[in-house]
Formats: C-alpha cells, sequence, structure tokens
C-alpha cells in the first residue's frame, strides 16, 4: 500500500444528513469504546541533558589542593590530572605527607595560589593510574561456618598494597620530590596540615 493511500484513509469524510453536513473522522483517530479500569503508568520524559564536568578555572595540574572530607582532610596535595566526571586525581607526594595517589571529588577541594611544576613526570604513569580499574580492590574470601566463627576475637590481618602501586608511587613522588626542592618552603608548607582555630574567617581568608 503506498503512502498517498495511507493518508487519504486517515482523513476525515464529510456526509449529508439533511441539509447540514458532517466530518467524519476516520476510524483510526476515533474515542475508544473501553478504557482499562485502572491508569496504565506512562514514563515521565526526561527533560535533562548530560553535559561533560567542567573544571574550576583555579584547578589546574600542578596547583596545591587542600582535601577538606575524607581519611586525609586539612592535608595539603598537588593536582596531577582531571579525570572524568569532576574527580581530581591527586598525590601528597606520599613521602612528604602520607597521602598516596587517590580520587578525589572537585567539590571537597579548596584551590591555593601555590602550584608545583610537573616537568619529568611520567605521562604515562600518570594515565595508568587514572584509569578506571585501578583504583579498584579484589574482593576478600568470605569465611564460612566454623572458621567464622573461631576468627571473631583475631585481629584482622592488614591490607597489602601491590606493588605495582607502590612502583607508581614511587616513580611520581621521585619526579615531583625533585621539583618541590628547587623551591623554598615548599617541603614543610606540603607537610604541614590546614586548620581552623577559634576567631579564624575562612571566607576572608587568600589561599
Amino acid at each position: 500500500m503506498s503512502a498517498k493511500q495511507e493518508t487519504t484513509k486517515a482523513e476525515h469524510k464529510t456526509k449529508k444528513f439533511g441539509k447540514s453536513e458532517r466530518s467524519i473522522p476516520h476510524h483510526t483517530q476515533k474515542a475508544k469504546k473501553f478504557y482499562p479500569a485502572e491508569d496504565e503508568a506512562k514514563p515521565k520524559k526526561v527533560r535533562k541533558s548530560i553535559h561533560p564536568a567542567r573544571p574550576r578555572s583555579t584547578l589546574q595540574p600542578g596547583s596545591v589542593l587542600i582535601l577538606l572530607a575524607g581519611r586525609f582532610r586539612g592535608k595539603r596535595v598537588i593536582l596531577l590530572k582531571h579525570l572524568p566526571q569532576g574527580v581530581l586525581l591527586v598525590t601528597g607526594p606520599f613521602k612528604v605527607n602520607g597521602v598516596p595517589l587517590r580520587r578525589v571529588n572537585a567539590r571537597y577541594v579548596i584551590a591555593t595560589s601555590s602550584k608545583v611544576d610537573l616537568k619529568g613526570i611520567d605521562e604515562k604513569v600518570v594515565e595508568k593510574v587514572g584509569e578506571e580499574g585501578y583504583f579498584t580492590r579484589d574482593k576478600a574470601e568470605n569465611k564460612k561456618g566454623e572458621e567464622q566463627f573461631f576468627a571473631q576475637g583475631e585481629k584482622p590481618e592488614k591490607k597489602k598494597v601491590a606493588s605495582a602501586r607502590a612502583s607508581d608511587q614511587k616513580a611520581v613522588d621521585h619526579a615531583l620530590l625533585t621539583n618541590i626542592k628547587k623551591e623554598p618552603h615548599m617541603i614543610e608548607y606540603l607537610g604541614s596540615s590546614f586548620s581552623l582555630r577559634k576567631g579564624d574567617r575562612p571566607h576572608a581568608m587568600k589561599f
């Protein structure tokens, strides 16, 4: 059946009823005689569109950041790379303040005016660390039955760091430390932690 025939069928027909004329709709356009007893749930139209995360202008690679949340809150770290979904790849370095290579949400970070040169860092290592499955942990084997019952009083085993992650940390820290040592008081600055005391005004501070 051609498209022209379908359009002509769907058109309204005019019929005469005495002196008056009335347009009768096509059977496909007529209202239903029977309706379901319960209302059918219709999915809502999604009008939102996904936009790529735009980093703040102050969050540039090499800038020193202050962590506001998490295990290392108050520590000063160096920004290495922007990761997707507004996540930042940072490091302490580990030798200076004990902060390893880790991902941080950009919302819980204060950018400072001080910067560190990132020359000499192996970009392949940074790209490897920034990959999606780098920080995923292996699932621990669950003890069942009697083993789990008798292991309740024992101290949990310390989580061992993978040798590959340790070597990546050393490679990044070695290149960073050579650049940090060139700037005076930078090691002391990164080693100190940020905190607020009574009477401090964070909104008036210049970082």
